[in-house]
């Protein structure tokens, strides 16, 4: 039984972590890069913070299914947690609200 409360801890770290990198990114991809590209023509910011931006929302969706169970998180609290990753701020959201309180 402490393996599986150290494995979602974990689990859990790692989720944080990702969330809070994946709301870093859009977020200065939001307000920063794009407005760069479109009112100084200068895409290289976009292109910079794209990729990492991407690979970040996609393990942030991978690990939220992941842990969805092992957090005995409702069906709408699961799309709660998936929605937020596309709301800027969201992600930050998620971690006070859902993940922080629980096991942190």
């Amino acid at each position: 039984m402490q393996h599986v409360f150290n494995s979602l801890s974990m689990l859990l770290s790692t989720f944080r972590i990702i969330a809070l990198l994946e709301g870093t990114s859009y977020i200065l991809l939001l307000f920063i890069a794009t407005p760069i590209k479109y009112l100084a023509d200068d895409p290289q910011y976009v292109k910079l913070l794209g990729m990492p931006h991407g690979l970040f929302f996609i393990i942030y969706v991978v690990l939220a299914v992941i842990i969805s169970k092992d957090m005995n998180w409702t069906n709408k609290t699961f799309w709660i947690v998936l929605i937020a990753s596309i709301i800027p701020f969201g992600t930050f959201y998620i971690d006070k609200k859902y993940l922080r309180t629980k096991h942190a």
